[in-house]
Parts: C-alpha cells; sequence; structure tokens
C-alpha cells in the first residue's frame, strides 16, 4: 500500500478546516430540509394546529417553507464564516443571526406566495399565513441555524488544531532528517579517503618527528568521528562542545597545510552553555578549509568569534577569501542544509547571512541565546 503524501495530506487537511465545500454543503442540506420539515410539523400536530387528516397537507407546507430558507441560510452562514469567523467571533455571530432572520422572513414571504399559487392557501389568505408562519419560521430557523453554526465552528477549531499539531510534527521531523543529512554530510567528509589519506599520511609523517603530534591528532581524529555519529535527540549542542570539534578539525587540517591555515577562536565563556545547531559552526569552518586554503598557495586567516548581543547569539566566521554569494548555494549544500535548519528550530530568530567587511568575507550565524 503506497503511502500517503505528507504535503497533499496537508492540503487536504486545510481545506477541510476552512469550511465545507459546495457538495458537501448539498449533501447536509439532502438530510437537514426533510429533518426540519419533520420538527416543524411534530410541532404544529402537537399545539393541534392541524388534524390528522391533514398530515400529508401540513408536511408538504412545512417542506415548502423548509426548502425556501434553509439553502440559502446555510449557504450565507458557511460564506460568513469563511470569511470572518476566525478574525471576527462576535460580529460574525451577530452577522448569523441576522442573516437567519432576513432568510427566515423572505422564505416565509415566498412560501405563503407559492402556497397561494399551489392553492394549497385560499386567495386573500395570504397575510394570514404569513401572519402565522412567520414566528415559526424565525424561532426554527435561529434554533437549527445557530445549533449547526455552533458545531462548525467548534469542528473548525479541532481541525484547525490538528492542523497546527500536524504541520509541527512534520516540521520536527523535516528537522530531524536535515540534522541526520547534516551528519552525514559531515561524515562522508570525515571518511572520505582523500581526508583520511590526507590525515593518515600527515600522522604518519609526524611519528618520527613529534609522535606527541602525531598520537594528539589521532585523537582528535576519533573525537570528530564520534561527535559526527553521536545522536543529539533535541538536535542542539552545547557551544562549548561544537567549539571543541571545530579545534579538532583545524588541528588536524593543519598537520595538512602547516602554515598556510591560521586560525583564532575567541568567544565570551558566557557562550558556553548556549545551545546550537550540531555542526553549524563547524561547517562553516570546513567550508573556508575547502574553498580558500586548500585553493590558494598563499592559504588563509579564520577567525572565529562570538558575543550575546539582545537575547540571541552572533557568531561569525571571518576569512580573508574573496568570498561568495550565499544565493548561489543550492539546498543539497551544506550551507544550504545549514539554512533549512535554522529555520525549522529558530524560525525568523534563526539567519545566516554573508557579507564583505574590509576586504574580508563574513559568515555571521545568528540564533537564539538559549541554555
Amino acid at each position: 500500500m503506497r503511502a500517503e503524501d505528507p504535503c497533499h495530506e496537508t492540503v487536504r487537511s486545510t481545506r477541510e478546516a476552512r469550511g465545507p465545500g459546495i457538495a458537501t454543503m448539498a449533501l447536509r442540506l439532502a438530510w437537514i430540509v426533510p429533518a426540519v420539515a419533520l420538527l416543524c410539523l411534530a410541532m404544529f400536530l402537537s399545539i393541534g394546529r392541524t388534524k390528522l387528516s391533514q398530515v400529508v397537507l401540513e408536511l408538504v407546507v412545512v417542506f415548502v417553507y423548509s426548502t425556501l430558507i434553509a439553502p440559502p441560510s446555510a449557504f450565507s452562514l458557511a460564506s460568513i464564516s469563511r470569511r470572518f469567523g476566525a478574525r471576527h467571533p462576535r460580529v460574525t455571530f451577530l452577522s448569523n443571526v441576522g442573516v437567519l432572520l432576513l432568510t427566515a422572513t423572505l422564505g416565509a414571504l415566498v412560501g405563503g406566495l407559492l402556497l397561494q399559487w399551489m392553492r394549497i392557501v385560499p386567495r386573500g389568505a395570504f397575510r394570514e399565513e404569513f401572519r402565522g408562519a412567520w414566528p415559526f419560521s424565525v424561532l426554527i430557523t435561529l434554533i437549527v441555524g445557530l445549533s449547526i453554526t455552533s458545531y462548525e465552528t467548534l469542528r473548525y477549531k479541532l481541525q484547525a488544531a490538528t492542523l497546527e499539531a500536524r504541520t509541527r510534527q512534520m516540521e520536527q521531523e523535516r528537522a530531524y532528517k536535515l540534522l541526520a543529512e547534516a551528519r552525514l554530510n559531515a561524515l562522508e567528509s570525515r571518511i572520505h579517503p582523500h581526508f583520511l589519506f590526507n590525515t593518515l599520511n600527515s600522522i604518519a609523517s609526524l611519528i618520527p618527528s613529534d609522535p606527541k603530534r602525531a598520537e594528539d591528532t589521532i585523537s582528535r581524529l576519533a573525537s570528530l568521528l564520534r561527535f559526527s555519529l553521536g545522536a543529539q535527540h533535541n538536535g542542539l549542542v552545547p557551544l562549548a562542545q561544537e567549539l571543541k570539534i571545530v579545534r579538532d578539525y583545524l588541528e588536524i587540517e593543519s598537520t595538512r597545510f602547516g602554515g598556510r591555515l591560521r586560525y583564532e577562536i575567541e568567544t565570551s565563556p558566557a557562550m558556553d552553555p548556549v545551545k546550537i545547531p550540531p555542526l553549524a559552526v563547524q561547517t562553516l569552518v570546513e567550508n573556508v578549509v575547502k574553498h580558500v586554503v586548500a585553493q590558494r598557495p598563499g592559504g588563509a586567516s579564520i577567525r572565529v568569534s562570538g558575543a550575546l548581543n539582545n537575547g540571541n547569539a552572533e557568531l561569525e566566521v571571518i576569512d580573508n577569501g574573496p568570498g561568495f554569494s550565499l544565493g548561489a548555494v543550492t539546498p543539497e549544500h551544506g550551507l544550504g542544509n545549514l539554512v533549512a535548519r535554522l529555520d525549522l528550530l529558530f524560525g525568523e530568530r534563526g539567519n545566516l547571512d554573508v557579507v564583505r567587511e574590509n576586504e574580508k568575507t563574513v559568515v555571521r550565524l545568528t540564533f537564539p541565546a538559549e541554555t
């Protein structure tokens, strides 16, 4: 069995939450009109307005009134609820009462004329018929109309709440998917043959001359792989942990590039517990290493800094490379993945900006400073 597309499910739920369509309304009226007619007939019989011998005739009368009043009332109420119900509930209620009074009055007038044309009401008795039918038409219309409107309002709120919960669940699932993709991309870059071979060759060259640094590089590589494989169920890690991985990565690459890779990491200790999407800063730094340090004979300088500003954490990765445009980044790219994760995790409060300042490229990461 093929699973239903979540997008189609969301669209369908949205349409349902906006209110019933014409076809659905017609089906409802198919049982509402006879039900109202039988209700009216039962009321008339109970108060002795008619005798049992005239039941069929009275059924025709109440069916005429119900048919003339119910459909205009239903379509008018549905239209008002779709346009104004969620924004102005009190005005909508008063509008519904006014519409029901109007449709009941017009239905009683047209119904009396139609019954007179059908010769069920004697000629000259139209005014008396209207005087007797109008109070019952208004009463029944208000009772039935407001009851159905209240039911539809509660059903709409329930569907809207269900849709909102479903949308949040889908966004959360997408955020976890993007996080998994980011970890996979990071892991792939770690176990990429070029990276591993270069790192292992660097370690091998360090063993005779600097065995302590070779041992440290192996430890950093293990930490990097362990962090890439680690599962963070909430999708966030402390900034201190993220920056440790960034230092490990840069130290590993330093064994390969030597003096071509120059870096500095400077953040306030108050930012250490701030939660950040894992591999966020590391993705920015790795982008500089791949596209600037590795491509230029003179390498590049990388500076990572951070500060707290009005409840937000601001992290900057600055390099002296030629720069790039964030608009040219595809969603499949590591930076594109990071932008999508920020949007899902923080909404409008999560941003990634790229600017040129003093002939340097500044990639600025902004998100709520939560611990």
